[in-house]
């Protein structure tokens, strides 16, 4: 059976993505998994700021993980393509691209506060792509953690039917090891964490390892119809099948298996290991990539064989003063040094230089990668994340990761006045490396101005400029990203768009309805499109032409300039001209038209809401809600644990600027908050 499953290189292949709420301990997890592996021969620490992933002086000055880094790893004759995320909600697009290539993915939990707001946004991320997740309960040496608190969590919070396959052996400071309820067995490991000792289950564990092992069981065979069948004949299940169903389980995501351990005490690293080459698919365990034919012409599949046409997708780029480095993942075919291969997005031919088997900042030169791989190669130079890169004899293109609209913006300027073209290249550079960001100039006051995710990733954007250029800059006050939209509507709204000016002329007319999306009081966003038109006054080719010009017309609202969100647009009839109708005439009278209409309608000015968990002392409670409230937030929830009480509030974004500082002086320096968007509410004024 063993030769069988490694009879194709590809099955013993796993592209892993370790994923969790920001300080669960990804970053550590990922550390003992390469020291586990051989790959270092010495144990990184997040305080130290000795870690292989976080490698950039941002990461290790601030302890956190801002950039996904990939490393390769081997583990009982598997290669293990790992991608350790960054847990701040400022950096999910940076997940987003990561997830859209991975096969398989450890979800990490705090044992003592179990599902926290960022890993319930990356476990939905998670299921956006069709990622199969196992869960790791971190932090069992941690006073007041519990597995059993930690896998209810899991259930209530993120809906998957959790399926805990070990016992922890104590708890808190004496947590020594784990019971393997597959095999029934104990695994335990000395102080320093280096060696696990496999042994029977001690008496004092046995009855409840049996127990647990029953429930597992029957949790199984519900959900399982080969397991049930067995589970009914026999009254119990075979090591064999628990393992077979375990993984179609976790494959189709009716069920999630729960390790547990403590990363930073090297226990429970080992069977971490061994349930991700045991539960998590192949590349070939996963359906084929598909992909639009370059001619438009259809959709096609394409298997992950080395002998098929190539199909890779770029996710991430680095830009260094010594060149360009793509990430890819290769979903079918093979590239080797010097080979070509057609950019499918850019349109354009590449070539090849190197390719790097990546361990973070280091990498490992190579002849050629293969389907199921995930490399970097150097030499290309207009791939961006989100490319399809494609054999130039059979092209296809993958659909990019989705980019999130940016929330909050900065104006920035040189101070040096000759500084100012540096300016321009190194922002160019981290629009290159992170698409999340966006740069613009203001149109009225002439302004460079940045726009990300948050306070903290556009801090650290404006610190890179600093440290790789050695350039000072100006930064403005934080701004969030307002939106307008159509709180009254308007009907039959006509605009005519008539141009002579010697030559072909231009003629258009259109009739257009505006109305809001959403219910009265709470504006909706997003737009919508549709065509009434009947008779075939507006030929369809010109309709599409309408619908373009309408989206045109959204990037600045008539309000305050903000760009326009939550209404539909109804193209209600029209009219042509024989000779001087066409595309251009229809999308320009689209633009216009619905830009006259929109200063017709009742606009709503719309801004950034958040959900914050706050997590403060409980005598500092009273004045920590007082602070919300001052904020305009909204209170939704409290819970007290383990000494400390943790509010949920929603909250707009425009209040939270200058938050953190707030809140460590409330509580002693004690408060902690984190936050993730949870969409637009209309705005009490006027942005100024």
């Amino acid at each position: 059976m063993r030769d069988l499953l490694h009879a194709d290189p590809l099955a013993t292949v796993r592209n892993l993505g370790i994923l969790a709420h920001v300080d669960a301990g990804k970053t550590t997890v990922t550390e003992r998994i390469l020291y586990a592996t051989g790959t270092t021969h010495k144990r990184g620490e997040v305080h130290d700021g000795t870690t292989v992933t976080d490698f950039d002086p941002q990461e290790r000055d601030r302890g956190i993980t801002i950039f996904a880094a990939a490393v390769s790893c081997t583990w009982d004759g598997h290669r293990i393509n790992l991608i350790d995320t960054p847990g701040h909600v400022d950096f999910a697009d940076e997940v987003e691209r990561s997830l859209r290539v991975l096969d398989g993915a450890v979800a990490v939990f705090d044992a003592v506060a179990g599902v926290e707001p960022q890993s319930e946004s990356v476990w939905r991320q998670a299921d956006r792509h069709g990622v199969p997740r196992i869960a790791f309960v971190n932090k069992m040496d941690r006073a007041g953690a519990e597995l059993d608190a930690a896998v209810a969590s899991i259930r209530a919070r993120l809906h998957p039917a959790p399926l805990a396959v070990q016992l922890p052996i104590g708890a808190e400071d004496t947590f020594t090891g784990v019971v393997d309820l597959i095999r029934m067995r104990a695994l335990t490991w000395t102080d320093d964490g280096t060696t696990a000792h496999e042994g029977p289950v001690l008496d004092d564990l046995r009855e409840e390892a049996r127990r647990r092992r029953r429930t597992l069981e029957e949790a199984v065979a519900e959900l399982h119809p080969g397991a049930l069948e067995e589970f009914c004949d026999t009254g119990a299940l075979s090591t064999r099948t628990l393992t077979s169903a375990l993984r179609d389980l976790t494959r189709s995501g009716e069920g999630v298996v729960v390790l547990c351990g403590s990363a930073y005490r090297d226990r429970g690293v080992e069977p971490l290991l061994d349930a991700v080459l045991a539960y998590l698919p192949s590349p070939l365990d996963v359906p084929p990539v598909r992909g639009t034919r370059d001619d438009g012409t259809g959709e096609q599949d394409r298997p992950a064989d080395p002998g098929a046409p190539l199909a890779a997708l770029a996710f991430k780029v680095n830009a260094t003063s010594t060149g360009r480095l793509t990430y890819l993942r290769l979903y079918s075919g093979t590239i080797e040094r010097g080979d070509t291969v057609w950019d499918a997005t850019a349109r354009r031919t590449e070539r090849i230089g190197r390719i790097l088997r990546v361990r973070a900042d280091r990498h490992a030169p190579l002849d050629r990668a293969v389907a199921g791989d995930i490399v970097a190669v150097a030499g290309l130079r207009s791939a961006r994340a989100g490319s399809t890169l494609c054999a130039p004899c059979a092209p296809l293109v993958l659909e990019p990761p989705g980019v999130a609209e940016p929330v909050v913006s900065v104006a920035l300027e040189a101070l040096r006045r000759n500084d100012t073209g540096r300016l321009a290249s190194a922002l160019a550079r981290l629009v290159e490396e992170d698409p999340s960001l966006v740069v613009r100039t203001d149109p009225e006051t002439g302004q460079t101005v940045l726009s990300g995710m948050g306070e903290l990733h556009l801090e650290i954007a404006v610190e890179k400029i600093r440290r790789d250029h050695g350039m000072a800059v100006n930064v403005g006050r934080p701004q969030v990203g307002y939106r307008e939209a159509v709180g009254r509507g308007v009907s039959g709204f006509v605009f005519r768009h008539v141009k002579q000016d010697g030559g072909a002329g231009r003629f258009a007319h259109v009739v257009l309805d505006v109305e809001p999306l959403g219910v009265p009081g709470a504006p909706g966003t997003g737009f919508e499109f549709r065509s009434a038109v009947v008779g075939g006054r507006v030929p369809q080719e010109y309709v599409r032409a309408v619908e373009a010009g309408c989206r045109d017309a959204l990037a600045e609202g008539p309000s305050g300039g903000h760009p326009v969100t939550g209404l539909r647009v109804t193209l209600t009839d029209g009219a042509t001209h024989v000779k001087d109708s066409s595309d251009t005439a229809f999308r320009t009278a689209g633009r216009l038209g619905l830009r006259d209409a929109l200063r017709s309608c009742a606009m709503v000015l719309l801004e950034p809401v958040v959900e914050a968990t706050v997590t403060v002392p409980e005598e500092t409670v009273g004045g920590v809600l007082g602070d919300l409230a001052a904020r305009r937030g909204r209170v939704t929830g409290s819970a007290t644990r383990s000494g400390s009480t943790v509010v949920t509030a929603t909250v707009p974004l425009a209040e939270l600027f200058g938050y953190a500082t707030r809140l460590r002086s409330r509580t002693q320096g004690r408060g902690t908050f984190t936050t993730r968007p949870v969409g637009y509410a209309p705005a009490p004024v006027p942005a100024r």
